[in-house]
C-alpha cells in the first residue's frame, strides 16, 4: 500500500546508542534538494544534545522552529503525551513541511511508534514513509551491538532469573526487524571481511528483503532514504518483534544522568577521561557540550563506549550560558560517583 499524497510522509530513524542517527539526519538536511523538512528528536536523558546539534546547524531546509524535541522519556512510551502534540505543532507550520524526520532515542522500540500512526487523530494527516535503522558497523563486525558488551554479559550471566536474550540485544533486534532500510555506519573503519561479518549479523534478524547500505559520516543520498511511500503503519503487524505480546515496556536496564564540569583547557585530556570512564564502568554513551577556556566556540563531545570524538560545532551565542554538561547513558547499576570522579579528573 502506498501513502496518500494528502498526508505528510514521515521517516522514522532508529538505531542503537551512538550508531550515527544524528549524523545521518544532518546529512539529509544538508542535501534536502528543496524539500522543507521538520524533525522530531527524542532524547533519553535530561539535556537535549541531539536536538541542539540539529537546531544549531543553520540549514535553510530545516529552520530552528521546525526542530521539536521530546525530552520526557522514550518516544515509544509517551506517544499520546508528547508525540501527538509535537506532530500538531509541526503540521501547523506555514509554509507546510514536505517531510518529517523522527529520530528515536537509542533505547526506543519503533513498532509502538509506527502503530500510533493508525490512530484516527493521526492517520488522516501523516504516514510512515519508511523506517531506517542505523547500526554500528565496527561493533557488529566484532559480534556486538554496542562498543563494550563485557559488563552487560557479566550482568546477564550473574542473574539466574534471566531466561531471555540480553535486553540490549533485544532492542537492537526489534529495531532491525521493523526496518525498511539498514544503514551500516562507520564503514570507513571496516575492511571487506569486517563489513561482511557486520552485514551477516544484521541479516540474521531480517525476515524481509531489506537492503543494507554502507555509510561513512552519514553520507547517504537522501533519495535512497526519502520518498519510499510504504505506508508502514498498514504493514506493521507483519514485522515481528520480541515485545509483540507486551502492552508496554520499560527501560529499567539503563541509567542516565548529567555531569556538570568546569571549563576545560585540554580537549584531548577530556577525551581520554571519557574513554577511561567508558572502559572502567558500564557506560554505553556520552554526549554533550563543553566550554574550552580561551576558545570562542563550544566543543561537541560524543562517545560510544571507549570511542570518543570531539570538535567545535559553533560559536557560543552572546549571553549564552557557557556551561559544560555531559549526558551519560549506561547499564543499570552504573557507578555514577566513579564516572563523575573520572570525568572531573
Amino acid at each position: 500500500m502506498t501513502a496518500s499524497a494528502d498526508r505528510v510522509p514521515c521517516t522514522v530513524v532508529t538505531g542503537f546508542l551512538g550508531a550515527g542517527k544524528t549524523t545521518l539526519i544532518r546529512h539529509m538536511l544538508e542535501n534536502a534538494n528543496g524539500k522543507r523538512l521538520a524533525i522530531i528528536v527524542n532524547e533519553f536523558g535530561d539535556v537535549g544534545i541531539d536536538g541542539e546539534i540539529l537546531r544549531g546547524c543553520g540549514i535553510e531546509a530545516c529552520p530552528e522552529e521546525n526542530v521539536v524535541e521530546l525530552a520526557n522519556g522514550c518516544i515509544c512510551c509517551t506517544v499520546a503525551d508528547d508525540f501527538v502534540p509535537a506532530l500538531d505543532q509541526i503540521l501547523s507550520r506555514s509554509p507546510k513541511v514536505d517531510h518529517i524526520l523522527i529520530e528515536t532515542s537509542g533505547l526506543a522500540l519503533p513498532k509502538p511508534l509506527v502503530q500510533a500512526f493508525q490512530w484516527p487523530a493521526i492517520k488522516g494527516r501523516v504516514t510512515v514513509d519508511g523506517v531506517v535503522a542505523v547500526v554500528d558497523g565496527p561493533a557488529l563486525a566484532e559480534g556486538r551491538v554496542a562498543s563494550d558488551m563485557d559488563a552487560l554479559q557479566a550482568q546477564r550471566a550473574a542473574d539466574d532469573s534471566l531466561d531471555h536474550e540480553d535486553p540490549v540485544e533485544e532492542v537492537f533486534e526489534d529495531q532491525v526487524a521493523c526496518a525498511d532500510l539498514v544503514i551500516l555506519s562507520k564503514s570507513d573503519l571496516l575492511d571487506t571481511d569486517a563489513a561482511a561479518r557486520a552485514s551477516a549479523l544484521v541479516e540474521e534478524h531480517l525476515s524481509r528483503a531489506v537492503k543494507i547500505v554502507p555509510s561513512t559520516h552519514g553520507k547517504v543520498d537522501p533519495s535512497i532514504l526519502l520518498g519510499l511511500g510504504l505506508a508502514v503503519e498498514d504493514d506493521i503487524e507483519n514485522r515481528k518483534t520480541h515485545h509483540d505480546d507486551e502492552l508496554d515496556h520499560d527501560h529499567d536496564d539503563f541509567d542516565t544522568f548529567v555531569v556538570d564540569l568546569p571549563a576545560i583547557t585540554d580537549p584531548e585530556l577530556l577525551a581520554r577521561r571519557v574513554s577511561t570512564a567508558s572502559e572502567a564502568e558500564k557506560v554505553l554513551r556520552v554526549k554533550g557540550f563543553v566550554d574550552v577556556q580561551g576558545k570562542p566556540m563550544r566543543l561537541l563531545v560524543q562517545a560510544v563506549g571507549p570511542r570518543v570524538s570531539h570538535y567545535y560545532d559553533r560559536a557560543w551565542a552572546p549571553g549564552e550560558d557557557r556551561r559544560s554538561r555531559l549526558v551519560v547513558i549506561g547499564l543499570k547499576g552504573l557507578n555514577r560517583p566513579a564516572v563523575e570522579n573520572i570525568l572531573a579528573g
